[in-house]
């Protein structure tokens, strides 16, 4: 686990990027892929199988209304996600499972689970949220803030479930991972000083 600011914000840096790379597939090609095939052949006039080559003839991802590419999606993703992970993700989970156990009495990967937990429980209404307005039909519709209730909800139910799998068995062994060979020093002199201490 991070145990300062700077390991704080490295750790929440790659969890970021791995994570919002994963999400941005899977809304582009397991969620709407269909959508973007469906009327990429329409506007073309051909049967258009690929989701890439789809967003390409649609001109990109409308976000708030105007058409960029992919790599667009995930830079503001990647900042917004970033942003929220550092300012609310991190902070509150971490209180959150310190609620309900105690970390120096509780085994890590019981306290890590909980924080996990309770990281996808914060971050994905979140998320979903900033999602929902990004990605409003503005162009097809007015404004409807009941609409945008709904799109919310319903991206909350897609989301939730593969954020919580996928953090729980997936992003988060990898980063925590990455995490222990980046920080091996640091980790080793702090195993020695605890035991030299006890």
């Amino acid at each position: 686990m991070p145990r300062n600011q700077a390991q704080r914000m490295f750790f929440a840096f790659v969890t970021v990027l791995v994570t919002v790379h994963a999400y941005v597939f899977y809304s582009l090609y397991v969620i709407n892929g269909n959508i973007f095939t469906e009327y990429a052949s329409m506007a073309s006039g051909t049967q258009v199988s690929h989701v890439l080559q789809a967003i390409s003839i649609l001109g990109g991802v409308e976000v708030l209304g105007k058409h960029i590419p992919v790599w667009g999606v995930v830079l503001i993703e990647f900042c917004l996600a970033y942003l929220l992970e550092i300012i609310m993700g991190s902070p509150c989970s971490f209180k959150l499972a310190r609620k309900c156990f105690n970390p120096g009495k509780t085994h890590p990967v019981i306290f890590e689970t909980a924080v996990i937990c309770a990281t996808a429980g914060l971050m994905c209404p979140a998320m979903s949220f900033l999602a929902a307005v990004l990605y409003y039909p503005y162009n097809a519709m007015e404004f409807n803030i009941f609409t945008l209730l709904a799109n919310w909800l319903k991206l909350v139910c897609f989301n939730f479930p593969f954020a919580f799998f996928t953090q729980l068995f997936f992003i988060q062994p990898f980063v925590r991972t990455i995490f222990k060979i980046v920080f091996r020093r640091d980790i080793a002199a702090h195993k020695t000083s605890t035991v030299n201490a006890g």
